[in-house]
Order: C-alpha cells, then sequence, then structure tokens
C-alpha cells in the first residue's frame, strides 16, 4: 500500500531522507498535474524554513546546490547554465522549476511569482471558520487545511485550495468574479455566489450543494463536467491518484445534514456504520473498528453532539444503541 504523500513526507524526499519507498510514491504523486500547485507550496515553505535557519547561522543556503540535487533525483536532464535569478525570486523561481520542469510546459512559472498566501489549518476535533478578504466564510472540520490569498487578483478568479473538509458560503460580486475551490481529489469546484461543502478524505470526495449552483471540473478534461442543483450531491472515489471515478450523483434528503459539523452536530440519516467510523477516524484521527461486518452494514439515524469527544461516544451508546469502547486512539464499536 503507498504511503499518504504528507507535507512532512514531502519534505523528507526533498532532503534526501525518505526511504526507496517513500520516493517512489511522491515521484508518482509529483507526476499528476492536481498535485502541481500544492507541491509547490510546499516546496516554498521548505525554501522558507531554509531561509530561517539561514538567519541563525549567517548564511544563505545554497538554493542551486539544492535544486540540482532535486533534478538528479527526479531524473530531469543536466541544466544549460543559466543566469541566477534574482534573490527577490530565487525561493519561488526554484520551488517552481522543480515542479515545472517535471510536468512539463511550465516555464511561465519561473517568472510570475505566486501570489502572498495565508494557511489556516484544523487539528482533529476542532473546526475553525475565517472570513476571506470578498466577504466569503469558510468554516473547516477537523483535520483540514485551507490555503487562500492574502487579497484577491482584479480580473483574475477567486481561488483557494482545500485538503479535507470545508463548508463555504460564497458572497457573490457584481462583476461575476469566479470562485474556484481547488482539491487534491482530481477535482475542482466553480462557483458564482453560493453555500456548499467539498470534502476530500482518504480517496474520497464529495460536495454536496446547499444553495446556488456549482460546477464540477474534472482534472481529467475527458470527463464531462457535473452540474449541482440544490439538494444534489456527487461523490468520487480514486481508482488512482488524482483520478476520480463518480460514484454517486443523487439527491439527497437532508442536504444541510451534510453541513451539521460546522454547528457541532453530526446529523445521520440512514447512514451506515462503516460510514460513521469512516468518519470518526478522519475528524478524530481514532482507528476505529467494527465489531462485526454485519454491524458495518447497519444504518442509523440521530443527531449528535461533536464538540467533546467524549460526550460524543456517550450520545453514540444512548441513541444508536451502540458499545463505544476507547482505548487510546482505538475505538471498538459492537453492538449493546
Amino acid at each position: 500500500m503507498n504511503p499518504e504523500i504528507t507535507q512532512p513526507l514531502f519534505t523528507a524526499y526533498v532532503r534526501g531522507t525518505a526511504s526507496a519507498a517513500e520516493a517512489t510514491a511522491v515521484r508518482t504523486w509529483l507526476a499528476q498535474p492536481a498535485n502541481q500547485l500544492l507541491a509547490q507550496h510546499w516546496m516554498l515553505q521548505h525554501w522558507e524554513g531554509l531561509d530561517a535557519q539561514a538567519g541563525a547561522t549567517s548564511e544563505e543556503p545554497d538554493y542551486e546546490a539544492i535544486l540540482a540535487r532535486l533534478h538528479q533525483q527526479l531524473a530531469f536532464a543536466p541544466r544549460s547554465p543559466a543566469v541566477a535569478p534574482a534573490p527577490v525570486w530565487r525561493r519561488w523561481a526554484a520551488a517552481a522549476a522543480v515542479v515545472g520542469a517535471l510536468l512539463g510546459g511550465s516555464g511561465w512559472l519561473l517568472t510570475h511569482r505566486a501570489p502572498a498566501t495565508q494557511t489556516l489549518a484544523t487539528a482533529y476535533g476542532q473546526t475553525r471558520t475565517v472570513q476571506l478578504a470578498d466577504g466569503t466564510s469558510v468554516t473547516l472540520n477537523g483535520h483540514s487545511t485551507l490555503r487562500y490569498p492574502a487579497a484577491w487578483t482584479p480580473g483574475k478568479p477567486r481561488e483557494v485550495w482545500l485538503d479535507g473538509e470545508g463548508y463555504f458560503a460564497v458572497q457573490h460580486q457584481a462583476d461575476n468574479q469566479r470562485f474556484v475551490v481547488h482539491t487534491t481529489a482530481g477535482f475542482n469546484v466553480e462557483v458564482l455566489g453560493t453555500k456548499f461543502t467539498v470534502s476530500r478524505r482518504q480517496d474520497r470526495g464529495r460536495v454536496v450543494l446547499l444553495s446556488g449552483k456549482v460546477r464540477v471540473h474534472f482534472d481529467d478534461h475527458q470527463k464531462p463536467d457535473v452540474l449541482l442543483a440544490p439538494g444534489e450531491l456527487v461523490e468520487t472515489r480514486e481508482v488512482q491518484p488524482a483520478q476520480p471515478v463518480v460514484t454517486a450523483y443523487r439527491k439527497v434528503r437532508t442536504a444541510a445534514a451534510y453541513a451539521s459539523w460546522k454547528d457541532a452536530q453530526l446529523v445521520l440519516d440512514e447512514t451506515t456504520i462503516s460510514e460513521l467510523a469512516a468518519r470518526l477516524q478522519d475528524t478524530y484521527g481514532l482507528e476505529v473498528v467494527v465489531d462485526t461486518p454485519e454491524l458495518n452494514q447497519r444504518k442509523v439515524t440521530g443527531t449528535l453532539p461533536v464538540r467533546d469527544l467524549d460526550v460524543l461516544l456517550q450520545s453514540l451508546e444512548e441513541t444508536l444503541h451502540l458499545k463505544a469502547i476507547r482505548q487510546g486512539n482505538r475505538l471498538t464499536l459492537t453492538e449493546q
């Protein structure tokens, strides 16, 4: 089983400390165009970390040597000599060169600096809300990350990058400026003014529209776009990294249930125990074990508080007639 590509693993690969299997997994991940922006962001953060170290030692890192080593790791052809970029561009140019050269045809990245971005992240079991520069509100569920510009570029789409689960209340603009949510699940979500949730957990992605209209664009341009109306859901599952297959496209009975976590509630509506276990694992970082295969398929309905994990587990036992046995980070669900 391939390891999950995380920022620490990516950084270990850049530093040359990843194992052979991990390095192979990172190279496979880098070869997917959908991962380009996230890789550039991680690379830039790596350069900034080197700068911080240099500030302590008064000696600037040798970006050219690091870049040459990365090119060798990625099996790029030797680079022809070139004039070094000005210092103010140096880190971004290097980051873009590593990712852009791998994907090919991305030379524009070497001469265009990325806009300043900010990052909002949540720990397991935590939710946080941020107000973007245009008035758009984004609430993140546990174990999620949002990257967004400090300011929007006039005439360009409003773009953010999500990993995990988020609820979006997008502010409509008078000039109909597009709002795009990029994910690492092989699709992007484009809206004008609306409310919806986006989830990217493990190998699955999901978009649920509460109001307005959204268009789901797939990185594989041979796949047709999906237009959602209020109350509709589209779910995907990756058959390969960033290569999703639509597994569900349907009307849901209660769209608001999919955003109930932002109000510290978990609304279950004919939800299988297997799905509940996956939610607990993704949101709280628990290792969830379901006692029997039959229990996995049992469907449950109810509303549980999610602000406190211990209260949630107690409510789960009382409301759903389950036994929740927690030992450290391991949670076992059994019939009462």
